[in-house]
């Protein structure tokens, strides 16, 4: 009997949006297990799946998709974890439509399957059941690695090389682990409780953590290197960029960096609970048209302002963004000013925020993007009122690792350069992955990283002279 092709996928159960912007509760609810079952059932079981030629750790897809199908969601999850220490992260902010759903089959006629939904259920459902397996971890090698940052990268070669065998120290700069997982992202898109949920599986393999540890004050990469066989860096990608323009510096403007740091690490919206207060302004516009635009756009709504803007130099179709937290933007009253540049911040004479002055744009020839050059309409300037600004327009790595590292050599934008294949940096025995080496990218090409240089510090450990 041939099997009925279902090309259309089930939706994902989530707050209604005028209840979900007056709390910072999570706003995707998860499949129930019908749900789940329902939507892997709508797998082809392709012989050659294309899925996992987009996976950066090479997950098993169709095993684990399989699994769910035959209600085995212990197998299932196990599937997954065999190369992903972080399965209900990667479920909930994996950008799965660029990567493995865009080559599902279903989705030449109709909608892929959704494997992040599938992985999310699994990784939620191990949590629920309160049996958490952990594979067996290698005899002990004797070998030592120290690691700089706790989010992605880290974490996942963290993971690989306990499981090893070789005994693993990590170094956190901040008071909670999990990098730009506990600092950048949200609570309504990633609770935290999640994230220290998969730190601690980490760290049951005996892998150690030490918090409020700057590489580069409290110890630098050298003196590490007299106790430890090899170092791992992956300390993110933590320096705002700004647009350069008049009155950036008037109270009120603040990085996205700030802005979700005291919110999701310092728990500003829970304020006086906890003793970070934040402001609450009523008009806030938010420059850039990526995923931490979106998060801080909503951000400033459960925060409580009357009305927030997305000001973007691009049209609708160029956001990088992902297409889901857009619709979740828009549908919580997010408003969006495409082909709009900001060009100068006006204060009052107490120095706070009031205007932004801004230009209004069309699209021109392709730039080295690929996505159309915006283009400055001329004799178009208008005023904006805006009591809050928030810059979100990308990040580089912090400076201080570099600059008390003599001989690691860095890129013209401070990134550390590193092998794409290996992740060696030009220190013997130093290497580094994740958005110190490639500026902000996405959490699961961090963890492909990670994956890569843990393969290659294992051979190295291995073959070093004792």
């Amino acid at each position: 009997m041939v099997k009925k092709i279902d090309y259309n996928r089930r939706p994902m159960p989530k707050q209604e949006p005028f209840e979900r912007i007056k709390n910072f509760d999570e706003v995707a609810l998860g499949y129930t297990e019908q749900l789940a079952v329902e939507e892997a059932s709508r797998c082809l079981g392709c012989k050659k799946p294309l899925c996992m030629d987009g996976c950066p750790v090479a997950i098993d897809i169709p095993g684990f998709v399989s699994a769910i199908v035959e209600r085995d969601f212990a197998a299932g999850i196990r599937k997954i974890k065999a190369t992903n220490a972080l399965p209900a992260v990667c479920g909930r902010v994996c950008p799965q439509e660029e990567q493995c759903e865009k080559t599902c089959v279903l989705g030449k006629k109709g909608e892929p399957v959704a494997i992040g939904r599938l992985e999310r259920f699994l990784a939620d459902w191990e949590a629920s059941s309160g049996t958490i397996e952990r594979p067996d971890v290698a005899a002990p090698t004797g070998k030592k690695v120290a690691i700089v940052g706790s989010g992605p990268a880290g974490v996942t070669v963290a993971n690989d090389l306990a499981l090893l065998g070789h005994e693993i120290t990590i170094f956190e700069a901040l008071h909670d682990a999990g990098g730009v997982l506990t600092y950048g992202i949200p609570e309504f898109r990633l609770p935290k409780a999640i994230v220290r949920r998969e730190v601690e599986y980490v760290k049951s393999l005996g892998v150690k953590l030490h918090l409020d540890h700057v590489v580069g004050k409290t110890k630098t990469i050298d003196k590490l290197m007299e106790t430890f066989d090899a170092v791992f860096v992956a300390a993110g990608a933590g320096l705002p960029w700004f647009l350069e323009i008049p009155g950036e510096n008037l109270n009120g403007v603040y990085s996205a960096n700030e802005y979700l740091t005291r919110c999701n690490l310092m728990k500003g919206f829970r304020f006086p609970e906890y003793d970070t207060p934040i402001k609450r302004p009523s008009r806030v516009v938010v420059f850039g048209g990526g995923n931490v635009a979106m998060d801080s756009a909503r951000t400033a709504l459960r925060l409580g302002a009357d009305e927030v803007h997305i000001v973007y130099r691009r049209s609708r179709q160029e956001l990088p963004a992902r297409l889901e937290e857009v619709e979740n933007a828009e549908e919580e009253g997010v408003i969006f000013d495409f082909l709009t540049l900001p060009v100068q911040l006006i204060g009052n004479e107490h120095g706070w925020l009031t205007d932004l002055e801004c230009l209004r744009m069309e699209l021109g020839e392709p730039d080295d993007s690929g996505r159309r050059r915006p283009v400055p309409i001329k004799g178009s300037e208008f005023k904006m009122k805006a009591d809050a600004a928030v810059c979100s327009i990308g990040n580089s790595p912090n400076p201080l690792i570099p600059m008390t590292t003599p001989g690691l050599e860095v890129g013209r934008k401070g990134n550390i350069v590193a092998d794409e294949e290996t992740g060696k940096t030009s220190r013997e025995g130093v290497w580094a992955g994740g958005d110190v080496v490639t500026g902000a990218a996405t959490v699961i090409s961090a963890m492909g990283a990670g994956r890569k240089a843990a393969k290659s510090i294992h051979e190295y450990l291995v073959n070093q002279k004792t």
